[in-house]
């Protein structure tokens, strides 16, 4: 039997059903639930993509005409570093209650309201209609998203991996966070298509009139597709009976007898993070500033890269089911070090017009850093018992995000002791030794039970 008509939950022994458990009369609950994991993920990395690419050639359109360009670019940055900041709060306060009353109700809630929040940024008007409150209404509805979308990786990626069956999980895993870079790749696509199509530069251009809208409200729809898809399609966990924890998911994290494992999840997924930054964030504008690749090749390399790199999400996520998620997450923290930091200097010293090693090299960069989120959904999702599962994933994915969020200050500091192209590799050195010191203090996972009690970093259990 393959491996798709396998992917539903064991067989259990009947139990006593909750009051308000859903049921959809699913003969294959489990297929469904992951469906719905990677249907949720995919619509959550659309939606958190769509202010750095559709939306930056129309920030015009919240901005006074005579803004100088320094206070143009920190309010972009307040309008990304508003989700960032809003993502660990949702996590936190959707992750209490998914452990409490459900994944299945908090994940349409979580869709619905990010949901809303980007249909909502479609319909904003510009500052030649209402002044300062555009972009203060466009920050407003980012950190309301950002809530949401913290609450929504939350909730239905433990959901989709408790139905999944343990043999598959690291496949389940990888099909789940590879719509990361499909997602970067697809808004990338639209974006370019439509300022083919429509021209941008001037606050009056169509692009920044209306153009930039479309990518929302397609962003907002695809949230409501997947409610709807969770509505008629996914039931409740099969383990949830047993996670009616009696003291606060997050107090227990932080405060009880699961702090230590939060703190190694929060050290693993902290150099993880500094490795996204360097792929996601630094490597573009490294491309255009220091490499000097003009603007739409440096959209066609990193579109590129974005679409191998959906592999290298796959591969690391099937290797890690073959040898395990500690010995993985070692080995890859270990090798990003030679291969990703070598890449990078080669890449700083290439000249402009070798567009094909280029492009090689930033591919290299890619998948050598991000690919490492492949097994992230089922390896969180192991980690923590069942009775705060979703406050662990949730809190231990995104709490870690606050100390490489300040990446560019790390790189201004550094430029006392070299070159500020060169400290990219300071960084990829710092996130793949958190990453293999991360792993070297948990457990191996990949066998764990999901309706278990987890084990703690010495190997006990919790």
């Amino acid at each position: 039997m393959s491996a798709h008509n396998t992917l539903q939950a064991p067989a259990k022994p009947a139990r006593p059903q909750r009051a308000g458990r859903n049921r959809t009369n699913n003969p294959n609950p489990g297929r469904s639930a992951l469906k719905g994991g990677i249907f949720g993920y995919y619509a959550d990395q659309f939606d958190i993509y769509l202010p750095i690419i559709a939306l930056a050639p129309a920030m015009i359109y919240f901005q006074p005409p005579e803004m100088d360009k320094g206070t143009a670019a920190t309010i972009a940055a307040l309008v990304f570093a508003s989700t960032l900041v809003a993502r660990p709060l949702g996590s936190a306060i959707f992750g209490h209650f998914a452990d409490k009353f459900g994944r299945h109700k908090l994940t349409l809630v979580a869709l619905a309201g990010f949901g809303l929040a980007t249909l909502g940024i479609a319909c904003l008007p510009g500052y030649q209609s209402v002044g300062s409150l555009a972009i203060v209404l466009l920050v407003l509805l980012r950190f309301l998203g950002g809530a949401f979308l913290g609450g929504e990786y939350s909730t239905a990626v433990p959901l989709a991996m408790e139905w999944t069956p343990k043999k598959l999980r690291g496949l389940a895993s990888g099909l789940i966070t590879a719509t990361n870079p499909l997602a970067n790749a697809t808004i990338a696509v639209l974006t370019f298509g439509l300022l083919m199509i429509l021209p941008a530069g001037s606050v009056d251009s169509p692009y920044v009139q209306w153009g930039w809208r479309i990518p929302f409200v397609i962003g907002g729809l695809l949230a409501f597709a997947v409610f709807f898809y969770y509505v008629r399609n996914v039931e409740e966990a099969p383990d949830f009976e047993a996670s009616a924890a009696t003291e606060s998911p997050v107090k227990a994290l932080f405060l009880g007898r699961h702090r230590r494992s939060l703190m190694q999840v929060f050290i693993l997924m902290t150099g993880m993070w500094f490795l996204t930054n360097v792929a996601a964030a630094i490597l573009p504008a490294t491309l255009k500033n220091a490499v000097g690749v003009p603007d739409k090749t440096v959209s066609v390399i990193m579109l590129i890269a974005s679409v191998v790199t959906i592999g290298g999400f796959l591969g690391a996520a099937v290797l890690s089911q073959k040898i395990g998620r500690r010995r993985f997450y070692i080995g890859f923290g270990i090798t990003s070090l030679p291969v990703s930091g070598t890449a990078f200097v080669l890449l700083l010293n290439t000249p402009a017009g070798n567009i094909v090693a280029i492009t090689v090299l930033a591919i290299v960069i890619d998948v050598f850093t991000i690919s490492a989120f492949g097994p992230i959904a089922a390896y969180l999702t192991e980690r923590f018992p069942a009775a705060i599962r979703a406050s662990g994933y949730g809190i231990g994915y995104s709490f870690a995000l606050i100390i490489p969020a300040f990446y560019t200050f790390y790189m201004s500091g550094l430029t006392a002791f070299m070159p500020l192209a060169f400290t990219p590799v300071v960084l990829i050195v710092i996130g793949g030794l958190l990453l293999a010191v991360g792993a070297y203090l948990g457990p191996e996972t990949r066998d764990v039970d999901m309706g278990s009690r987890a084990v703690d970093p010495a190997g006990s259990p919790a």
